[in-house]
């Protein structure tokens, strides 16, 4: 326990304080946006909260290199609760994502991403050099497509794709040679077009019709995105008011508090709101990132490399559909959407980062 106080001077307290007010603002916008709703979402996310903080904070004084020894475990683990969602999971407006606790929703697919960071971290760490031959390549795939199989087939479009762009951005990282790279670019575009005549359900592929032309259908599929890109618009420079905002409180915006909370929140706090949670997730990444150039081991670097993508990209795809420059695919916004797999999956990332940082910090100081 005194190893774990002693520790805390090696906190980076610039990405915990970053953290803490996204969250206040997350809780903030699911109060605004759920008060005339009967079920306490507010409270469930605050509960979620406090737990996702011990975990974060245990995981921050651990020594992340101890989980190269449970890999093994944490793939399988992984894998038996996808599998588990087809048998005991609840289905909600015909998806099967979800596994009903009693307490709490299980959402496997979301723990997925950092699991599979948690595995590629290990596997770039012992085979880095390795992967100058393709069947360590194809090897490293074989790891990750059988759980984006399992998520896509929920169907969960979107974090399939967070998964499958994690894994592509820390190969790209690694000593892969550019020859292989170019040959998985390829690869994934065969893949790309069997999956759009194969694998992808008629309303993801109307997802990307009204993401070119959202108005062919505003009463349908382009609903969303153009209710969405009104209350991003309508918010103006300091926005309506908390509580205030036309289209999420008259319940113009679907999925207000969980995918469209972006749009939410630029409705009822403005441009000015919307700077500032930028400007967060923009210090949360470059902190994230200092980690990556610290990293005291290889395995160090690329957990926290897989982290920063996986982070990157759910901010990039989640904001970009928001305002209409991406196809909509239900991804929420670490931190600040409603759910709670999604919040306690950001919170465990963020305790590995600090693990990492505090380990430089501690071998820079001589402790």
């Amino acid at each position: 326990m005194r190893q774990w106080f002693g520790n805390f001077r090696y906190f980076d307290l610039v990405l915990f304080g970053s953290s803490i007010l996204l969250l206040l603002l997350g809780l903030l916008m699911i109060y605004s946006t759920t008060l005339d709703t009967e079920a306490n979402l507010l409270l469930r996310q605050g509960i979620v909260a406090v737990v996702g903080f011990v975990g974060m904070f245990y995981l921050a004084f651990f020594d992340y290199r101890d989980l190269k020894r449970v890999t093994g475990f944490i793939y399988l683990a992984i894998l038996a609760a996808l599998l588990a969602v087809w048998f005991f999971g609840a289905n909600i407006r015909g998806s099967v994502r979800w596994i009903d606790l009693g307490f709490f929703n299980l959402q496997p697919a979301e723990f997925a991403k950092l699991a599979i960071v948690i595995i590629m971290a290990k596997f770039l760490d012992q085979h880095g050099e390795r992967l100058k031959s393709f069947r360590y390549v194809l090897l490293s795939a074989v790891y990750v497509l059988i759980p984006v199989f399992l998520i896509l087939i929920e169907p969960d479009l979107g974090s399939s794709l967070i998964v499958f762009f994690t894994w592509f951005a820390m190969l790209m990282f690694s000593k892969i040679s550019k020859k292989h790279l170019m040959a998985l670019i390829a690869a994934g575009l065969v893949l790309a077009v069997a999956a759009w005549f194969f694998a992808l359900h008629d309303y993801q592929k109307q997802r990307v019709y009204t993401f070119i032309n959202p108005a062919s259908d505003p009463q349908g599929q382009g609903y969303n995105v153009i209710q969405s890109i009104i209350a991003v618009g309508s918010g103006e420079l300091f926005g309506r008011g908390v509580g205030r905002g036309l289209q999420s409180q008259l319940k113009f915006l679907p999925e207000r508090q969980t995918d469209f909370i972006f749009a939410s929140t630029a409705e009822e706090l403005g441009l000015v709101g919307s700077f500032v949670i930028l400007l967060l997730y923009v210090i949360i990444l470059f902190r994230v990132l200092r980690a990556v150039r610290s990293a005291r081991d290889n395995f160090g670097m690329y957990l926290s490399l897989g982290i920063f993508f996986m982070l990157f990209f759910q901010i990039l795809i989640n904001i970009g559909m928001n305002i209409g420059i991406l196809p909509v695919t239900g991804i929420p916004l670490p931190l600040l959407s409603y759910g709670g797999s999604s919040l306690l999956t950001t919170l465990l990332s963020l305790g590995l980062v600090q693990s990492i940082i505090a380990r430089q910090k501690a071998l820079r100081f001589g402790a």
